[in-house]
């Protein structure tokens, strides 16, 4: 078999391929047997007719277009490993010569991993927000705790901003009732603005036994969408008594005898939780400084198959909220080329990424451990809801192993980068990527690193004058 690369553009080629006759024979053998098992001829054994008796009977031409779809597959793919290229999606082939007993040429066009020449990633300069852990931000933390450990009361009064009720809901359209639209002893608290446009601003200054109707948009259902009537009762009104933020509150609350300790703990959790954000700013803001500083062409048919699953993914994820496409870009405040224009960005900006990683990962020959990848599948395990074994299975069943590989090969290529990187805050202060735990804590710096900080033997001193200087 001879084989031929031809570039049509940074992320395209043609590969035309002739192979002699004579390859083809196992191919052909393999296609006698297969037709000898699917006709019967009087007098020969299913399966053990001659290859004579199926040309005169069936014809050559049959067993020949078998054998040549079977082969031509097997053909691609050798040509591509002798080629050292790294295909994306399926190629367009074309039988472009075959003559029996002579040879088979065919071509096959198909996109291709660009190359990308690395410039020199060590050293890049971003910057992130500052980690800022306000008074405020504490004290939010601390009444949510306090939320957690309050106890509701009922009152006799009208509903006021916070109270949690209980209310029936009944909806109906034209008025008919909506079977699947109707609710009783729902407990709510008011405020929240997670249920139907309206209810809120409806249900202020109601007393228990009250009803009243409001006009809204349903959110969910079978009747999504939909404009109807929704008629609410109140059944209880309760409001929150919230514990004082006393030593007693922190010995409940806590594992802290005092409120301070508390307090302290509650301020150095946001500052980790902080930590970690400016991590992820961190890894986003070097990753954008480095696609900056090379040029990476991405294949369009491949960008189109990635751009329309992104769409789709936005779709399931709005149909699971009960929103429709054009709410969301209400809410975002996008017209639909904005939000087209923004989904192409995206889907163009990871696949360069993917392929930046992919070639860092392999010039520092970076590896992943049967532990690495353990772990990887747990933390995929936990945004999918599944049990980690659970999640495996399904992995190992679709044949996805190699793309969590990937996945982790990648982000320890980005972190290299980012580590090599010099990242500073607003206030100008150099960050310490490189020792900061899972946590959000800074750790100790290894023996290596701190035997390169500490300054070597006579470093700082001044040189003593030679006896010719003197």
């Amino acid at each position: 078999m001879h084989s031929a690369v031809e570039k049509l553009s940074p992320t395209s080629v043609r590969l035309t391929v002739e192979v002699p006759f004579e390859e083809l024979q196992p191919n052909l053998d393999a296609a006698y047997k297969k037709v000898a098992q699917q006709i019967t001829i009087p007098g020969f054994r299913k399966g053990k007719v001659p290859p004579q008796i199926i040309d005169q009977r069936i014809g050559r031409a049959a067993v020949l277009d078998e054998a040549v779809n079977e082969a031509v597959p097997q053909l691609y793919y050798k040509a591509v490993e002798d080629a050292e290229i790294t295909p994306l999606g399926q190629p367009e082939i074309e039988v472009t010569e075959f003559e029996d007993r002579e040879k088979l040429t065919f071509t096959a066009e198909v996109d291709v991993r660009p190359a990308i020449e690395l410039p020199d990633y060590a050293g890049l300069q971003a910057e992130v927000s500052d980690v800022t852990v306000t008074d405020e931000d504490v004290e939010s933390q601390l009444q949510a705790l306090r939320e957690r450990f309050g106890t509701l009361v009922d009152v006799d009064r009208e509903v006021q901003d916070k109270d949690f009720v209980t209310i029936d809901l009944s909806a109906s359209a034209d008025g008919e009732l909506i079977e699947d639209a109707q609710a009783t002893d729902m407990s709510y608290q008011v405020g929240q603005g997670n249920m139907l446009d309206g209810l809120d601003e409806t249900l202020l200054g109601m007393k228990v036994d009250e009803t009243r109707t409001f006009a809204t948009t349903l959110v969910g259902g079978d009747r999504v969408g939909q404009e109807v009537d929704v008629e609410v009762k109140v059944a209880a009104v309760k409001e929150q008594e919230l514990p004082e933020l006393d030593e007693e509150f922190a010995q409940t609350a806590s594992e802290f005898d005092t409120i301070e300790e508390l307090t302290a703990d509650v301020r150095a959790r946001l500052e980790r939780g902080k930590r970690l954000e400016q991590a992820s700013e961190a890894r986003d803001a070097v990753l954008e400084k480095l696609l900056d500083i090379i040029e990476v062409p991405v294949p369009e048919k491949v960008l189109a198959q990635e751009i329309e699953a992104r769409r789709e993914q936005i779709r399931e994820q709005l149909q699971y909220a009960g929103m429709t496409e054009q709410q969301y870009l209400d809410s975002e405040e996008q017209t639909e080329d904005e939000f087209a224009a923004d989904v192409e960005k995206r889907s163009r900006d990871a696949m360069a990424a993917q392929f930046v990683l992919d070639e860092i990962a392999k010039k520092e020959e970076i590896g992943v451990d049967e532990s690495e990848l353990s772990q990887h599948i747990m933390r995929r395990a936990q945004q999918s809801g599944m049990q980690p074994e659970q999640f495996a299975q399904q992995v190992m069943q679709a044949g996805q192993v190699p793309m969590l590989v990937a996945e982790v090969v990648r982000g320890k290529a980005l972190a290299l980068v980012v580590e090599s990187a010099e990242v500073k805050d607003g206030s100008g202060n150099v960050i310490d990527l490189k020792n900061l735990q899972p946590d959000g804590s800074i750790g100790e710096p290894s023996a290596d690193e701190a035997e390169a900080d500490e300054p070597a033997e006579g470093a700082g001193e001044q040189p003593e004058e030679s006896s010719e200087q003197q």
